[in-house]
């Protein structure tokens, strides 16, 4: 299974191509093919939690703590 990264950086080389071309046709296949991995990745593939806290820890209850 590829992952999330790559297929960003493969939508990202698509646009890239995109913009460099002069075939309007050729264009719009490889901007319609970025959006579909787009969506692939964002459809099956959930973001990675960026939260500094370990995901088995549960959260201080300060209130408590009075």
């Amino acid at each position: 299974m590829v992952g999330r990264s790559y297929l960003t950086r493969q939508a990202a080389t698509l646009l890239k191509f995109a913009k460099s071309t002069q075939n309007p046709e050729l264009a719009a296949v490889l901007i319609e093919r970025a959006a579909e991995l787009k969506l692939q990745v964002d459809e099956t593939m959930p973001a990675v939690d960026q939260s500094p806290v370990a995901p088995d820890v549960e959260p201080v209850d300060q209130s408590a703590r009075s």
